[in-house]
């Protein structure tokens, strides 16, 4: 069961501050939202079952706290977080340890379909997807936060609990392992 393509992006349903939200709401607050929280989950966990489990707990821990949204940050910055802590969650049940798949080509295609990701064609995508899936946990963690979708390096370190040098030191030896698996030079990664 893939998640449904995000709808477009425009107001959110659900106000902060708002009353509880209804069904209808929530709804569409999911369908806003899914698309990104599901490639975020697929690129930090690898394999597309545990992304899917990691984003219905995301939506799940989102529905149970949304009454307490402050509005202090967007929706999407939120959902953001509470993503990235499913997936460690996750991984501290061990589960994502299952040997990891190649995902498959509608998967890949998915993956990238929000738009974080640009690739001058899908081989390259395909080429980019398989070359993170092939990086140890904490540099692709580093280089799907950082690289990917633009944080820095203190807020990817608050949202994966380690030190803010450690997230550099990642992000480096992330860039460095893929442009190795891509062909590339260091100074073309």
């Amino acid at each position: 069961m893939r998640p449904t393509p995000a709808a477009q992006p425009g107001a959110n349903p659900v106000a902060p501050g708002a009353a509880e939200p209804g069904a209808l709401e929530f709804e569409a607050f999911y369908r806003l939202h899914v698309a990104r929280v599901y490639a975020l989950c697929l690129r930090m966990i690898g394999q597309p079952a545990l992304a899917e489990d990691c984003t219905q707990e995301c939506f799940i821990s989102a529905w149970k706290a949304l009454g307490g949204f402050r509005g202090q940050s967007s929706h999407s910055t939120w959902l953001h977080r509470i993503a990235v802590n499913a997936v460690l969650g996750q991984r501290r049940r061990g589960q994502s340890d299952l040997a990891r798949a190649a995902l498959p080509l509608d998967e890949l295609a998915f993956a990238v379909s929000d738009g974080s990701l640009q690739a001058s064609s899908q081989a390259h995508t395909q080429d980019l997807e398989s070359a993170l899936a092939r990086l140890p946990r904490g540099a692709r963690d580093v280089v799907v936060l950082v690289g990917l979708y633009g944080h820095s390096h203190e807020e990817a370190a608050q949202l994966l609990g380690i030190a803010e040098g450690t997230s550099k030191a990642q992000l480096h030896r992330g860039r460095r392992l893929l442009a190795q698996h891509l062909g590339l030079s260091q100074e073309q990664a």
